[in-house]
């Protein structure tokens, strides 16, 4: 097989030790970004839409299984963000989305999305206010993902070698 199916599986595991050991330590009132979002997004740009979903899947169920949260609510989360990803990942604009950035607002949009499906399924306090609960848990975190998503549109190559 191709090294284009393996590199972000091996890439995805550095990532979630990194996830789960440092990134709570940069948390801001409990909220933290999803380094795997931005992982899923990049990869699902510089592929495809098929692409995406699947390793969404694959990235949820992994997370999923690694991190002993509820089984199934990042797979769907992350299948859902890949497969909204996709969209984006038209072969003759992919350059400009990560030159500029409209990756970040990508980002944002997929991250926004992953938060509310897992919050969806993890909050249980039935007294807590939907529209509160979607900023807190959906928004904030979204946008502190899509402001460290900004470091790859820093240091993506301005041009191709090739």
């Amino acid at each position: 097989m191709r090294a284009k199916y393996y590199i972000p599986i091996l890439l995805f595991f550095p990532v979630l030790v990194i996830q789960i050991t440092v990134i709570p330590l940069i948390a801001i009132n409990g909220i933290i970004p999803d380094l795997i979002i931005i992982l899923l997004v990049f990869y699902t740009m510089r592929n495809n839409q098929i692409y995406g979903t699947v390793l969404g899947f694959i990235f949820g169920f992994l997370f999923d299984l690694l991190t002993g949260t509820l089984l199934g609510s990042s797979m769907l989360a992350k299948t859902t963000s890949g497969f909204i990803a996709g969209y984006f990942s038209n072969e003759n604009k992919r350059e400009n989305y990560f030159k500029s950035y409209n990756f970040a607002l990508i980002v944002l949009l997929c991250s926004v999305l992953n938060s509310v499906i897992i919050s969806f399924f993890s909050s249980v306090d039935v007294n807590t206010n939907l529209v509160a609960m979607i900023f807190q848990l959906g928004l904030l975190p979204g946008f502190y993902t899509s402001i460290i998503s900004l470091i790859i549109i820093i240091f993506y190559p301005r041009r191709s070698f090739s």
